[in-house]
């Protein structure tokens, strides 16, 4: 009863009350937390479901007009007609507008997600069976990025969420990530920034955020790539300028490239 009322309550709460995070019988998106992401829910609430729901109310009036005004008990005598020229062109050209409609800021979205400003941070996102890796090239830093197993869990630490080493990006700057994968297919998405990238092995694609508020932010593979597709989330942490390089000072010695080179070769090495 209480999951039954939490879904009814979802409907009249805005997304902008959920964390960072997927949580239980969430409906809706997760908070934005950058301008693009706010452009997709803006798209979402204010265009897309208007048109969703005047189709379907108009729909099940349809129905119902039709069940009630064409019964059998009211005609007796069925019609004979076939067609009728001006219903045909209408539910083909009306059809066809709506998608204009919905077509012209899509696009300007699109545009605006392909269209890459001026980086401030490039990283390299790799996308493995099953974990990822990171990397900083203007900073010679790689790492992986493993998820935390439940019985390791610490306090608030969401589980099949929580990493070992997360990204980590300072906020209002623009973050260029290339994405690729040193296997199969998998996919970089991170909901709170809308970013969403196949990682197709052998090629790199771009995307890039710009996150507008400091905290920690979760998502996961979302293509189908093995038995542990489940198992290889994205978490990113937004800090300040100062914080961002305090912890580059401490990373470029903990995930030094070479030193991360030498430790997979071992690794590879031992298998």
């Amino acid at each position: 009863m209480k999951k039954i009322l939490y879904i009814f309550l979802t409907f009249f709460i805005t997304s902008s009350a959920f964390a960072n995070q997927p949580v239980d019988w969430q409906l809706g998106f997760q908070k934005a937390a950058s301008e693009t992401m706010r452009d997709i829910v803006n798209f979402h609430d204010k265009l897309l479901l208007p048109i969703i729901i005047a189709i379907s109310v108009f729909v099940l009036f349809l129905m119902v007009y039709a069940c009630i005004r064409f019964r059998a008990s009211a005609n007796p005598v069925p019609s004979k007609r076939t067609h009728n020229v001006a219903v045909e062109v209408l539910w083909t050209l009306i059809p066809c507008l709506i998608l204009i409609v919905m077509a012209v800021p899509s696009f300007k979205i699109l545009y605006k997600q392909d269209a890459i400003p001026k980086a401030d941070i490039t990283v390299k996102a790799i996308g493995y069976q099953w974990y990822w890796g990171y990397e900083y090239p203007d900073e010679n830093i790689f790492f992986d990025s493993y998820m935390i197993e439940t019985k390791d869990l610490k306090e608030n630490e969401p589980r099949l969420l929580a990493v070992d080493n997360e990204l980590v990006v300072p906020v209002n700057k623009v973050v260029k990530v290339m994405i690729t994968a040193n296997d199969v297919l998998h996919a970089w998405a991170l909901p709170s920034f809308g970013v969403k990238r196949d990682a197709v092995p052998g090629r790199i694609n771009e995307t890039w955020f710009k996150a507008e508020k400091v905290g920690t932010y979760y998502g996961q593979c979302s293509e189908l790539c093995g038995i542990k597709h489940a198992f290889m989330p994205i978490e990113v942490r937004v800090v300040t300028e100062e914080e961002y390089q305090d912890w580059l000072l401490d990373a470029k010695v903990k995930f030094a490239k070479e030193i991360n080179e030498e430790d997979q070769f071992k690794k590879l090495a031992s298998k």
